[in-house]
């Protein structure tokens, strides 16, 4: 529901708020932080390009940096029940082998005989006796400012996150981590700065940036639009985030109040080149314009109507609700918030049933910001409360949201070819959507990062 304000950047007054800037900084700058070396300070679509002949294949590489990424040994994941979200067939006493980043066989122990005796000796075990075998999470909405905040969106299970911006672009800098530092951060689909009127110390970000400061209204005009859009992308933000309304999370804001009209979310569509615009918004009126603006997902969008669900559908617009974090603004200790929090559930999850029988893509995206971090499995269990059944849930999280990110190929099933993300339950998520809240053991990047058998 983006309580935070990306706009009010104060100074940090506590241990942990300075710890999340300096985090931050060092990723920007390419500084070891938490005793992790450092990955490149390019983003990983500019890193790479001046030392990539010098590279060996496959490999990533760093402008200016003379090593090279560490190897990562092959895993064998063994005795599990291995679950395809597609298909919903689930496989008893199944194996999943990962080698070079990548799955080379997932199946029954016939099917992967030849991969098990390719790896043999030099690989590690994971026993799954006894729990369920997924692909990796996939969060469609986080605000990951420091690498605590993307160590627990991990460790909750989510392998794959989308950005709903960032203050300075770290998110930029997380997303070139998994080739450099594998388990170390979810695969960051990165927005860089929010696209929104005021952009407070976020303007210190790049001095590209520097002509918007004397804008008396803000970053509201097109060529205004425009211009932060385009340095975000310049900097590698492979998605762009911005808005129609302000924040229901914030009591002093309207969120029903107009920031955007769709010309403007157009100009802003225009300027990401195709990459997908993910959209902030509450009223009717915002969400319907954002919409006809040709965003790629309505984030939160509590009033959407009918007719602007079906022209969703139409246009294959996703709707990512993050449902439990608008519910749990119920127990607010401010009186608006939670009052906002009453009105707006059950609002909500109708317009959850609703899109699903629409034929909108329902995404699971949580909203967590910082070290506040609710678990994936958290707002899938939300979903299937709304009216979701538990495999659609299970999607929710998994080849739909990769189908938005257009990772389908890669991320969201255990098939050859798929990257090293792995997550084991402890029970049956095509029987609940609570068990994607029982999460026992996660590979990120082909390395263990949790397991708690």
């Amino acid at each position: 529901m983006c309580v935070h304000d990306h706009n009010a950047l104060p100074a940090p007054d506590s241990a942990l708020a300075r710890r999340s800037v300096l985090a931050g900084a060092a990723a920007l700058a390419g500084l070891g932080v938490l005793g992790v070396p450092s990955a490149s300070a390019a983003p990983a679509s500019v890193a790479g390009t001046a030392a990539a002949a010098a590279a060996p294949a496959g490999r990533p590489s760093a402008p200016g940096y003379p090593g090279s990424a560490p190897e990562t040994r092959p895993l064998i994941i063994e005795g599990g029940t291995l679950v395809d979200p597609v298909t919903g067939d689930a496989t008893a006493d199944a194996v999943v082998v990962l080698d070079g980043g990548r799955v080379v066989a997932a199946g029954d122990r016939d099917a992967t005989r030849k991969a098990v005796a390719d790896v043999a000796g030099r690989a590690d075990v994971v026993d799954a006796t006894g729990r369920f075998v997924l692909p990796g999470l996939v969060d469609a909405h986080v605000h990951a400012n420091a690498l605590e905040d993307a160590r627990l969106i991990l460790h909750h299970g989510a392998t794959t996150v989308r950005s709903g911006s960032s203050s300075f672009y770290q998110d930029i800098a997380l997303a070139a981590l998994p080739e450099w530092a594998p388990g170390l951060s979810p695969r960051m689909h990165p927005a860089g700065l929010f696209v929104s009127p005021e952009l407070g110390d976020s303007v210190l970000a790049d001095p590209e940036l520097a002509p918007l400061a004397a804008l008396t209204d803000g970053v509201r005009e097109e060529k205004a639009l425009a211009h932060l859009t385009g340095v975000n992308r310049k900097r590698g933000a492979t998605v762009i985030k911005t808005r129609a309304n302000p924040r229901a999370g914030l009591p002093e804001q309207d969120p029903l109040e107009l920031v955007y009209g769709e010309e403007q979310l157009a100009a802003i569509v225009r300027a990401a080149k195709g990459a997908g615009v993910l959209c902030h918004s509450y009223s009717a009126e915002g969400i319907a314009g954002a919409v006809r603006a040709g965003v790629r997902s309505i984030e939160h969008g509590v009033f959407v109507n009918d007719a602007t669900l079906a022209d969703m559908a139409s246009r294959g617009t996703y709707f990512t609700p993050t449902l439990a974090g608008i519910a749990s603004m119920r127990g607010s200790s401010d009186p608006v918030l939670a009052e906002r929090g009453r009105q707006y559930t059950p609002v909500l999850r109708e317009a959850v049933r609703a899109a699903a029988e629409a034929g909108v893509g329902v995404v699971a995206g949580t909203d967590s910001f910082g070290t506040d971090v609710t678990p994936i499995g958290t707002e899938a269990r939300a979903l299937a409360d709304a009216g979701l059944p538990a495999p659609e849930a299970l999607r929710s999280v998994t080849t739909r949201p990769a189908a938005l990110l257009g990772v389908e190929r890669e991320v969201g099933r255990l098939v050859k070819g798929a990257v090293a993300d792995v997550v084991l339950l402890d029970s049956d998520p095509l029987a609940s959507a609570a068990a994607l809240e029982q999460v026992s053991a996660v590979i990120a990047q082909g390395r263990v990062v949790r397991n708690d058998a």
